[in-house]
């Protein structure tokens, strides 16, 4: 199986953590050179000492808040202008739990903003680097209420599924050149975004935290919560040559939670 990433050039969003950080180290072992993208100057640094310690290579870390579209395209299109990348992913934090029926339209608005229109902007810089090439890869980590909406997280569920609907249109689009298009739906994922949700359940219900977290994994059918470098490792595979006839999907790692087909 060809999974040789030598040559390559990955940009990574929200590098400084979790799933983004996973991701970057496991295309580094891959051989891709990383940049990552994220807010946390200290913690994006923190990155690129383990991609360096991994793999030395020509690794850089961006600092940008996709609140703010403008500065990121300047940031980022600056960048991608004179290091091309071949391999974008599309990820950062999800929005604010909460009923939908409580939110308000600058929440949607804010989140829509920082997930699909960003991604949109992400996507058209890096194709340059892409088609000069010919090889492109993009993978949008979104969440597996894609399939089943989550309870509790209106905004989010109302917008991942905008953002699978553009990747699928995308893949479509770019097929003909050979790039891919996929999506990697993660399930309960040990990170910060996982933690903040256990707390929140655990101010509502006045449950410990070990009794949330308990709660929450019994309905994986593997029984655990995963670990970021089972998600990133799913996302390096889709990034590979040895993936390069599958497009278009929405693949959930979610140890069997989700049960539709």
């Amino acid at each position: 199986m060809n999974l040789n990433l030598d040559g390559r050039h990955a940009l990574i969003g929200g590098g400084s953590q979790g799933i983004g950080r996973a991701t970057a180290l496991e295309l580094a072992c891959l051989g891709a050179d990383v940049t990552v993208i994220g807010r946390d100057e200290d913690r994006l640094q923190a990155t690129l000492v383990e991609l360096t310690s991994i793999r030395p290579g020509n690794h850089h870390a961006l600092v940008a808040d996709y609140a703010d579209r403008a500065a990121l395209e300047r940031v980022a299109g600056g960048w991608l202008a004179r290091h091309p990348a071949q391999i974008l992913v599309n990820n950062t934090g999800g929005p604010a739990p909460g009923p939908i029926i409580d939110a308000d339209e600058a929440a949607f608005l804010d989140t829509f903003g920082q997930h699909l229109l960003c991604n949109q902007l992400l996507t058209r810089l890096v194709l340059p680097g892409m088609r000069a090439v010919g090889y492109g890869r993009v993978v949008n980590v979104i969440s597996t209420s894609v399939r089943e909406p989550i309870r509790g997280l209106g905004v989010s569920n109302t917008v991942r599924g905008a953002v699978a609907s553009w990747a699928k249109t995308l893949a479509t689009e770019l097929a003909p050149e050979g790039f891919t298009v996929n999506n990697v739906l993660p399930g309960f994922t040990r990170t910060a975004r996982l933690d903040g949700l256990i707390a929140g359940k655990v101010k509502s219900s006045g449950a410990s935290t070990d009794e949330v977290a308990s709660g929450m994994a019994s309905v994986v059918p593997m029984g655990r919560f995963a670990s970021a470098g089972e998600i990133a490792a799913a996302i390096a595979f889709l990034a590979s040559p040895a993936a390069s006839y599958i497009t278009g999907i929405s693949l959930a790692v979610d140890g069997g939670r989700t049960l539709c087909i």
